[in-house]
């Protein structure tokens, strides 16, 4: 006669070979008969074993593998013993180069039901286990050959395995990175088969008639890669300072962009964080009335064709002879196709007008556009109207400007080449929660006041596109965001 053992064996088989859906029913079924205490006993994850602190510090050299891809990636890292876990993400992040835009889990086993740690998100939603950040590595590894399994972002599954090659007698004196190969895929790539896809139109050279799906053209596929990205290349030192960034303590700033900056680390993000690091590890650059006058050219060049003020059109917009002036004195005729004569349909100095009235430079009375008492006290002193400009910033009242300012602000700040200041300020409101209505995965473009003056001091209306770091403006910035 068949035991109850006999039983529980049969139906643990019979649940290991039907799919999730079937498994669900079941499930169902039988607690509506109310056999509930075994069954809840064995579909339970046991939580993982975790040691005793040992009595001695001690350090491990760990090889992080990114499993399944080909050619390997992989990273050599030097870690100290008393490291949580938490931490440990911290710095996994950084030496492969994800951007930390999505949820981790700690596990003990290769199998993806193996026991695991859960994150201060998972708590917050409810879920019970022990928390990553309460255990040190050391407590999970011992001796060479122990391993530790790492996934990064459920939906693309990028799983990792941090395996011990050797136990420091000492702990090091700082985290590096010694070796590896290869960059890491870039994020929401498609996991591993859009990774392989990418990788191979991009050692081709970037074919615009081979764009791989998803992207649209080659412009939306470049746009999306990472700065300078190629899948071959790898770094150790630049890992090693990237780790020391992320774990670097949080720079001051402002309360409400602090505000932001605790909202993406509480959803696993430090992007922002990220930046505000590399903004800090430039000084803020001392701007004299030269470089204020250089900065302001576009203006300053404004207000004095304004002059004590000048009659708009019946439309609301600057004279025609007043726009060909302002085209010509600003270097907008060396590059804008077409006649620069109308407000209306020459968008870099319809911009202008706007930003300065947003700065409090300018205002509209009676139809006459006129200088605030601010800009006509100080349009001889570039650096005063600078020091002014930069107590605006960021510029705008609703929750989305404000968001894209400060965003804007700390992309900058960060030295990056303006090229690449619209992507990595997407990518932030994206993190931030923003989204295209009609495309749930897609960030609105970036439409900011705040970006707009930056972009006016970095020369757009003399250059157009603007290309490569712009220091001055990378500096105003960082005054902005403060010490």
């Amino acid at each position: 006669m068949a035991t109850a053992d006999d039983a529980r064996q049969r139906a643990e088989q019979l649940m290991a070979a039907v799919t999730p859906q079937q498994k669900q029913a079941m499930v169902d079924a039988i607690r509506a008969d109310g056999a509930t205490a075994w069954l809840d006993d064995m579909l339970r994850t046991p939580e993982p074993v975790v040691g005793a602190v040992p009595d001695r510090l001690r350090g491990f050299r760990v090889r992080l593998d990114l499993i399944g891809a080909t050619p390997p990636v992989w990273r050599r890292l030097e870690l100290p013993g008393d490291l949580t876990l938490d931490r440990v993400h911290v710095v996994i992040q950084a030496a492969m180069g994800w951007l930390n835009g999505h949820l981790h889990r700690f596990r003990t086993g290769s199998d993806p039901r193996s026991p695991h740690f859960v994150t201060a998100f998972d708590v917050e939603e409810g879920d019970d286990g022990v928390l990553e950040s309460t255990v040190r590595l050391d407590q999970l590894l011992t001796g060479t050959g122990d391993r530790l399994w790492y996934e990064y972002d459920f939906g693309d599954g990028w799983d990792h395995m941090l395996a011990v090659e050797a136990v420091l007698d000492e702990p090091p004196t700082a985290i590096r990175c010694t070796a590896g190969r290869m960059a890491c895929p870039p994020e929401d790539c498609g996991g591993m088969w859009g990774y392989a896809e990418l990788a191979a139109w991009v050692r081709g050279g970037c074919d615009p008639s081979s764009v791989p799906p998803p992207f649209d053209n080659v412009e939306h596929a470049r746009g999306w890669l990472p700065l300078d990205w190629h899948p071959d290349r790898f770094d150790p030192t630049d890992a090693t300072a990237a780790v020391a960034a992320a774990l670097a303590a949080p720079v001051p700033v402002a309360e409400e962009l602090a505000a932001l900056r605790a909202h993406l680390e509480r959803h696993g993000n430090r992007a922002l964080t990220q930046l505000l690091a590399l903004s800090a590890a430039h000084p803020v650059a001392e701007v004299d009335e030269a470089d204020a006058a250089a900065l302001l050219e576009p203006y300053l060049e404004l207000l004095d064709l304004i002059g004590d003020g000048v009659r708009l059109t019946s439309a609301g917009y600057l004279p025609p002879t007043l726009v060909e002036h302002l085209a010509d004195r600003t270097g907008l005729t060396r590059w804008w196709i077409g006649t620069a004569n109308r407000e209306d349909l020459t968008w870099p100095l319809a911009q202008l007008r706007t930003s300065a009235r947003a700065l409090g430079l300018l205002r509209v009375r009676h139809g006459r556009l006129t200088p605030t008492t601010l800009a006509r006290r100080h349009r001889d002193r570039p650096l005063a109207l600078w020091q002014h400009l930069v107590s605006r910033l960021p510029v705008g009242r609703t929750e989305f400007d404000r968001h894209a300012g400060w965003s804007a602000l700390t992309v900058v700040a960060s030295g990056l080449p303006a090229e690449h200041w619209h992507t990595e300020i997407r990518t932030l409101l994206l993190a931030l929660g923003w989204r295209v209505d009609a495309r749930p995965s897609l960030a609105p473009a970036v439409t900011s006041p705040t970006l707009d003056v930056l972009e006016l001091l970095a020369g757009t209306t003399r250059h157009g596109r603007l290309t490569g770091p712009r220091p001055a403006v990378a500096a105003t910035a960082r005054t902005v965001l403060g010490p």
